[in-house]
């Protein structure tokens, strides 16, 4: 059996470890190519190898980057290692090369309401407007931060929404500055 089958097999069974033994050998080999790198680094990733998992990823980036793919698990990696300006930058670029990555838009969206950065909240989930409550609680959340007058129709857009209450109501306190009316 070829070496490509046994990681093909290792890949389809979960078997983290003979993947990850087959890919580090093929990647010892000059030169390894971006998807290779990248799949090794996803390895990384499922066996809880984080450190090595950025490794793999930005060695994928330098041969490779375009890869909308690797940018965004090495924004994940990054987020799990904890370093939140990395992942957000991550996350950035892996939205500019893909402007369809909803989950790259979601996740960079995340970071930068933790980071404060309302503006790049607004700016990332603008095409996603309306799709689940925590995106237009994080939308609202943003606006109402900026100071926008579109805080207060997306707060009642909000809180209007079916199934999404919990979500509103943790979205209005946050901005509420101690100032929470009671008449929702």
């Amino acid at each position: 059996m070829s070496s490509v089958e046994k990681l093909n097999r290792a890949l389809g069974a979960g078997d983290w470890k003979t993947a990850d033994e087959i890919l580090s050998r093929l990647a010892r080999k000059a030169p390894a190519d971006a998807a290779l790198l990248y799949n090794l680094g996803r390895v990384k990733m499922e066996r809880g190898q984080w450190p090595a998992a950025r490794t793999w990823l930005r060695r994928a980036l330098a041969a490779a980057p375009s890869h909308a793919h690797a940018w965004f698990e090495l924004g994940r990696t990054e987020l799990k290692l904890g370093d939140l300006a990395a992942a957000q930058q991550g996350f950035a670029r892996a939205m500019a090369l893909d402007p369809s990555d909803a989950d790259a838009r979601l996740n960079l969206a995340r970071i930068a309401t933790r980071l404060a950065d309302h503006a790049a909240v607004r700016e990332a989930l603008a095409p996603l407007a309306g799709q689940t409550a925590e995106i237009d609680a994080l939308r609202y959340r943003a606006a109402a931060e900026l100071g926008l007058p579109e805080a207060e129709p997306e707060a009642a857009a909000l809180w209007s929404r079916k199934g999404a209450r919990a979500e509103a109501l943790k979205a209005l306190t946050r901005v509420a500055k101690g100032r929470l009316s009671l008449d929702l």
